[in-house]
Formats: C-alpha cells, structure tokens, sequence
C-alpha cells in the first residue's frame, strides 16, 4: 500500500466513523476505498468490520451522557445482537468469494434505501412521541436479524438498529441513538473478533481505518447533538448509489 492509499484509507476510516455516530452507513466509505487499494471483496468487507469497532467504541464513550440509566435495557438486548452477528460472520465466510461479490451492489443501494429514508423515519418517529412497550423477544428477534445483516456487511446497520429501537421503545430518540450505538458496537465486535480469529484480516489496512474512525465518531457525536446530518446523509447516499451501480456494471 503506497503513502497516498494510506492517507485515503484513514480518511475513508474518519469520514466512517462520523457517518456511523450521525446516521449510519460508514461502511459505504470503507469498503470501496479498500477495494479501490487492492483488497479482494470478502477481505474489503472483514477489515472494515474490524477497522471500524475503534469508530463504534469512540461514538459509545461520546455518547455516554444519552446512556446513562440504559445498562439493563442494552443487557436484554445484546444477546440477541450476539447470536445474530455470529450467524452473519459465519455465513459471510462460507460463500465464496464470487458470490459474495454478486450480492454486494444489492446490499449497497439497499444500505443507501435505509440512509435516504431515515429522515423520514425520524420524523415519524419523533411525531409518535413514544413506542409502546412490546414483549422483550420482539425487539431481540428484530435486533438478531439485523445483526445477521450487520456482520454480513454492515452498511446500514446503525439505520436499521435505530428503525427497530425507535419503533418498540419508548424514549427520546438521542437516548436510542446512543444505544443503537452500543448494539452496534457489540455486533461489529462479535463478528471482527471471528474475523481476527480465523485469519481474515488485512491488519495494517485495518489499523488505518481504525485510527480515522475513532476519531471520527468522536466529531461525529459533537455534530449529532447540534447539527441535521441531513447533508452528510445525502453526500454518502449519492457516494453509495455510485458505487454499487459502478460495481453492478462491472459485473455485466
């Protein structure tokens, strides 16, 4: 990797780590920067999982004022998130590299479905004014089949943990917003350490990231409690529509 492949890897890790404290989505960054330096698709995908947990850690510690009187309720819900991201981890690693190849652009301009309707949601979710209570096993069945996405690939995980929480929980949504971190930050965790685990790591590509993502999240969380992400959003939706329709063209 030359000098200018690592300053843009860290960048794409910063930019990451700020999309994922504000809205979601920093996978959308990471994963074509890697391809872009030469890393196979699988492998692009497992260092940025890895890479990124700095980014989920600094948004959670940032964010520690909006946790505050959550422990009980994460606790109840991470499990659920665990069993999930194992499934999605191994999963990813048993479909072949071609395959995997296959499905990404889908999963691209899905993850950028999520991030485009998200102000929409928050608005929704926000008019509601609270969520009624729901049995505990229907926000962890919903919070396990997200995280089976989350380690699959990613993108959009923060969206679709946030989706789920503001619609069976009842709290401000700044609070969700910080335990959506914390269930997202266990769930990138569980299937990077299996990635580290079974060798599927691009470690020195993984370490830029994760310098450029922690403190990315931690700038990030200072413009989520004063400024609309709205622009961001927008700039990593268009980012990401360009790139899955460039790599579906590159398939046909």
């Amino acid at each position: 990797m030359s000098p200018a492949d690592g300053v843009l890897v860290v960048a794409a890790g910063f930019a990451a780590g700020g999309v994922n404290a504000l809205a979601g989505g920093g996978t959308l960054l990471t994963y074509p920067v890697l391809l872009a330096v030469g890393l196979p698709p699988v492998l692009a995908n497992t260092t940025s999982s890895v890479g990124l947990v700095t980014g989920y850690a600094g948004g959670s510690i940032a964010y520690r004022r909006e946790l505050a009187g959550q422990r009980a309720r994460a606790l109840r819900l991470i499990g659920a998130g665990v069993v999930g991201a194992l499934a999605g981890a191994v999963l990813l690693l048993v479909v072949s590299g071609d395959a995997f190849e296959g499905v990404v652009p889908y999963l691209v301009l899905l993850a950028c479905g999520l991030l485009a309707v998200q102000p929409r949601l928050a608005t929704w979710l926000n008019a509601r004014g609270s969520a009624g209570e729901h049995p505990l096993w229907v926000p962890q069945l919903l919070i396990g089949l997200g995280a089976v996405y989350g380690t699959f690939f990613g993108a959009g995980l923060g969206v679709v943990m946030l989706a789920v929480l503001g619609l069976l929980v009842a709290d401000d949504l700044q609070r969700l917003n910080a335990l959506k971190g914390v269930l997202s930050l266990v769930i990138n965790l569980v299937g990077a350490l299996l990635f580290v685990a079974t060798g599927n790591v691009r470690w020195f590509a993984a370490l830029l990231v994760a310098v450029g993502a922690f403190a990315g999240a931690t700038a990030g969380v200072s413009l989520a409690r004063r400024l609309p992400p709205q622009g961001i959003r927008v700039g990593v939706v268009v980012v990401g529509v360009a790139v899955g329709v460039t790599l579906l063209v590159r398939q046909l």
